[in-house]
């Protein structure tokens, strides 16, 4: 019976990350409302058909708040979290020169404006991870009114 009760003191000691109702509430509805904008802007892409969809910018969103959440509660200085920053944001590039390569096997696509979704999904998850969920949300609706209303301005044929 002693190994038992040592097994079950170890396998809650795993899982006390997040010590209470609070702190639990926060991170989920980080998680969730992260995944939920950068599948807005995904849900965008995926019906223009583009390289990059709904579940790759939602995994970007989710990803990038993760790796600020997960920093935060682990007590990380100010200069830590710059580092991870740094380190996502070149990731999140390799993403887009990928999308852009994808983009360009199609006609005359180069996948750039999908790359810039990437990455503002990114900064739209960054966000949310710090905890500026209405930052977040405005950028998203920003995001999602430059890609709808900017073709139309441009795609005009000329009189």
């Amino acid at each position: 019976m002693e190994i038992l009760h040592e097994i079950w003191v170890t396998i809650q000691s795993e899982f006390s990350d997040i010590p209470n109702v609070t702190q639990a509430t926060k991170v989920v509805l980080r998680l969730l409302v992260a995944s939920l904008l950068g599948g807005l802007i995904g849900y965008e892409r995926e019906l223009r058909g583009k390289s990059a969809g709904l579940r790759t910018h939602m995994l970007v969103a989710l990803g990038a708040a993760l790796f600020i959440l997960v920093p935060q509660q682990a007590g990380a200085s100010p200069e830590d979290v710059s580092r991870i920053l740094q380190g996502l944001i070149a990731g999140v590039g390799f993403l887009g020169a990928g999308a852009i390569m994808i983009g360009q096997q199609k006609e005359n696509e180069t996948g750039l404006t999908t790359a810039a979704t990437v990455w503002i999904t990114a900064a739209i998850g960054i966000t949310v991870g710090i905890g500026f969920e209405t930052t977040a949300v405005l950028s998203t609706l920003l995001t999602l009114g430059i890609l709808a209303l900017i073709p139309k301005f441009i795609n005009k044929p000329n009189n």
